[in-house]
């Protein structure tokens, strides 16, 4: 591609660097807008620039990933309602051995999870609970809290829809749910064991320390026990009727629900749920575990992706017989909303053509069939991914790899696509700003009651650099197309 005007290129570079450091920066002090909000100004920037047309900036979005990425939500907030998040919770102290198997149960399901539920989603209910495991043990929180970030970036790479940049990367490569799971499946089993094997050699004294006995007295609140309870107004009367019709059946409500009355006036007690009750439940989960099942079952037959999480997000709600908007207020608009406006702004920048320009420059170097243009490409991954986040980095870079690799062969397109998948993801382990799982992990931590702990950027990062170097050689050296 031609570069553009040089007013066009000014223009349009500055539209994307305010995007790049809203992204990189959510909360800086000249424009503390955020991620998303900051996604559409560099957006609009584009349009105002006229760097793209209205009709361009339109056209730039893929609704194909934004369904996708909307169906899996959907289906994530569904299974967590079906508790299957807690299962995975309870699998953590199942008979464990001492906190080296803790460490090695929490990386194993974290990268599961994270394959099939997204790894945000997976750091996002995980978190609270593994930092209570580690108190409980009187174990330093510091390692574990790392191992459920790093093995979810891991194990997230596995599938289409373990992250966004796959779903991106899946959706313009049309590489199959099949394809991509057994070109990247090795990578993704060796590499979860080698970070594992990494925080038990950097942590092993801390790991080593024997619990005391006073220690273990100590109560540990797991997700049955909650017992306090803060609604919004908005899905009170929604919740007030599901509890009379069974749906949240150990749950009562003392005292009406009105306009007048304020949420600290509403009371809440447990019963003890019937028999019928029960089996209604264990019915309702069922179905969910089943529809998921027949979703992954269809998209390794190789049906549309985009379709079959839409499909699977409707039965579920049909299948739920209530009022669906509980469930919807969980999919996490703002992260669509950002997803437009990325898309928008990066089109804009590639429009441009300071990308083409930069691609022409590093190609020769980059052959995906030679061994040092394969280490030349994952190391401008590498920098990208942290610089400007690894959505953006597939948006700019995946096209032009592949239309080069396709000149040496099918094969090649396929393993330059996956080695896109591996490097831009693993790359997010490298500090604490390189991924947002990273992020919820950090901030969620801060916030548990009573149990906050701080991951700082430095700690992160003495981990980061060793484990996302050696995983990364370990992905390139075993990904096949």
């Amino acid at each position: 591609m031609a570069m553009a005007s040089y007013l066009k290129v000014i223009l349009g570079s500055i539209a994307f660097a305010i995007f790049w450091v809203l992204a990189v920066f959510p909360a800086v002090p000249v424009l503390p807008i955020g991620r998303t909000a900051g996604a559409l100004l560099g957006g609009m920037l584009m349009v105002i620039f006229q760097v793209l047309t209205v009709d361009q900036a339109y056209e730039a979005i893929d609704l194909s990933i934004l369904g996708l990425l909307f169906g899996t939500m959907v289906v994530s907030g569904y299974l967590e309602t079906a508790d299957a998040f807690k299962y995975l919770g309870k699998l953590l102290t199942w008979k464990s051995k001492g906190a080296k198997d803790l460490i090695c149960r929490i990386c194993l399901i974290s990268a599961i999870s994270s394959a099939l539920f997204t790894n945000d989603t997976s750091c996002m209910v995980l978190t609270e609970f593994v930092l209570k495991i580690a108190r409980q043990n009187n174990l330093p929180p510091q390692p574990f809290l790392l191992a459920l970030s790093s093995s979810a970036n891991i194990g997230s790479t596995a599938t289409p829809i373990g992250n966004p940049q796959n779903l991106v990367i899946a959706t313009e490569s049309a590489i199959s749910f099949g394809e991509f799971l057994t070109g990247i499946l090795p990578a993704t089993i060796l590499g979860v064991a080698v970070n594992a094997l990494l925080l038990i050699c950097m942590y092993w004294n801390l790991l080593s320390v024997k619990k005391d006995a006073e220690d273990s007295a100590a109560e540990f609140v797991t997700g049955d026990s909650v017992s306090s309870y803060h609604f919004s107004p908005a899905t009170m009367s929604h919740l007030a009727s599901s509890t009379s019709e069974g749906r949240l059946p150990g749950l009562e409500i003392r005292g009406g629900v009105n306009s007048n009355q304020s949420e600290a006036e509403i009371h809440w007690s447990y019963r003890n749920p019937t028999c019928s009750e029960r089996w209604k439940r264990k019915l309702w989960k069922s179905c969910v575990y089943l529809v998921v099942v027949g979703m992954l079952i269809s998209l390794l037959m190789g049906f549309n992706m985009s379709g079959t999480a839409i499909t699977a997000a409707l039965s579920l709600m049909i299948l739920d017989f209530k009022d669906a908007v509980p469930c919807l207020e969980k999919v996490s608009h703002c992260l669509l909303i950002f997803f437009c406006g990325m898309f928008i702004t990066v089109q804009g920048f590639n429009k441009t053509g300071i990308p083409s320009a930069l691609w022409e420059l590093m190609e020769p170097y980059a052959k995906i069939d030679q061994v040092s243009g394969i280490a030349v490409l994952a190391l401008v991954i590498l920098v990208l991914s942290n610089l400007v986040s690894n959505v953006p980095t597939v948006l700019l870079l995946g096209a032009r790899m592949a239309t080069s690799a396709a000149l040496i062969s099918t094969a090649s397109e396929k393993k330059a696509w996956l080695i896109l998948a591996w490097v831009s993801t693993v790359a997010g382990n490298l500090s604490l700003l390189g991924s947002a799982a990273n992020l919820i992990v950090c901030e969620q931590a801060y916030r548990v009651p009573n149990l906050g702990y701080t991951l700082t950027f430095w700690n992160h990062l003495k981990f980061g650099v060793p484990s996302t170097l050696l995983v990364t050689a370990i992905g390139l050296i075993l990904i096949k197309p």
